[in-house]
């Protein structure tokens, strides 16, 4: 089955063509902002680039990285300060190690102020809008589409209802040769046992149960109990009443298929089929490290509503709940209640929902694109310092 995307120069496929303009650190956000405003380019928020340690840092770069790296980008132009920690020659590394698209970088600082800045950034970008604009969608196979699989703001219709769904459109894109990917490691606790068994070999499914271990011990090493913040208010509120009976839910999103590997948070991702990307449960945070490891589009389930979006990546929004869907059009794009009315089935819905998403990929915007809304954070561990 085809779509129609972009064909990127490094082998990636993207279903958006975006111009990115970034600041390098949260210091030049302002002027960055600035000149993607004015060129009508697609910015990027970083809220980090300085003030980290080595290992918040890392993290940072990670998952800017891919991000710029995503097949939905064609090039970037990177805003820096002048004196921060992430610099010029650390964004390049990172980036050439990923893709050979166009990357450009200047400096407030070396620039002589921000009306300069500003200059010389339209001037860049202008170059870098044509060079977009030279790119046409080509026939491309569905194997090329990577899916997050993301949710929040969830009640008990999202495990029985939007994420059964989801489960069933993953299983069918895998079919195809393409990739799902699970991930929000700490809704995974109580289902260690049900992911090992589904581990592709013995080792994958040791590592899924790991992963999971890993994230609750070091919640219980930090003096947390991360199921007094897990479910939240609002979970609890809808009806959810514990982590595991969450989790039960969430796993439903990944479908019936074996997983294939097991990523790191934002880790760029290279293997087909249904893998788990080790994260955190953070909405936002979550949907980036996606995106970095090169999804081209997430499908997001909620039961009570939420607007997430991200600049790079359209974020399909995905209710059970009739009533959400009902009082929050302008935030869902697919709803599948019909599947507790008995209208439809599952199976049925899931199929619907493939190709609604076929045709995001053909260039169909969701809710959110519409709304423009782009909502950014990366997972940090020990900064600022």
């Amino acid at each position: 089955m085809k779509f129609n995307g972009y064909k990127r120069s490094d082998g990636h496929v993207g279903i958006r063509n975006h111009v990115i303009v970034m600041p390098g650190v949260i210091c030049a956000a302002g002027v960055a902002q600035k000149i993607a405003n004015k060129a009508d380019a697609t910015y990027l928020y970083n809220p980090n680039g300085c003030a980290q340690n080595s290992s918040d840092s890392a993290i940072t770069m990670e998952i800017l990285s891919g991000l710029i790296a995503n097949g939905n980008v064609y090039g970037v132009l990177i805003v820096g300060l002048g004196c921060e920690m992430l610099r010029k020659d650390n964004y390049i590394e990172a980036i050439r190690k990923k893709t050979d698209k166009p990357v450009h970088y200047i400096s407030i600082q070396q620039e002589g102020g921000i009306k300069k800045t500003v200059s010389k950034g339209l001037e860049i970008v202008g170059e870098l809008m044509e060079g977009a604009s030279r790119c046409e969608r080509e026939e491309c196979d569905l194997s090329e589409l990577i899916l997050g699989l993301e949710c929040g703001g969830s009640d008990p219709t999202s495990g029985f209802s939007s994420n059964a769904v989801l489960g069933v459109t993953s299983d069918r894109l895998v079919d195809l040769g393409g990739t799902a990917v699970l991930c929000e490691t700490p809704e995974a606790i109580g289902t260690e046992n049900i992911l090992k068994r589904r581990g592709f070999t013995p080792e994958i499914g040791q590592q899924l149960h790991d992963a999971v271990i890993k994230y609750d011990r070091m919640c219980k090493n930090n003096g947390e109990d991360i199921r007094k913040s897990n479910p939240s208010p609002g979970n609890k509120a809808s009806g959810i009443t514990t982590l595991e009976e969450k989790s039960l839910g969430c796993i439903h999103k990944s479908g019936t298929k074996p997983f294939m590997g097991v990523y790191e948070y934002g880790q760029m991702i290279d293997k087909k089929g249904l893998v788990f990307m080790d994260g955190t449960a953070y909405d936002v945070a979550s949907v980036v490290s996606l995106v970095a490891g090169g999804a081209q589009i997430v499908a997001f389930t909620t039961g009570m509503g939420t607007p997430v979006e991200n600049a790079i990546a359209p974020v399909i929004k995905i209710t059970g709940n009739g009533d959400t869907a009902s009082r929050l059009s302008d935030m869902i794009d697919f709803d599948t209640s019909s599947s507790i009315t008995g209208m439809k089935s599952v199976e049925e819905l899931g199929s619907e929902l493939f190709n609604y998403m076929v045709d995001v990929c053909n260039g169909e915007e969701v809710v959110a694109e519409v709304n423009g809304f782009s909502d950014m954070a990366i997972n940090q561990f020990y900064s600022y310092s």
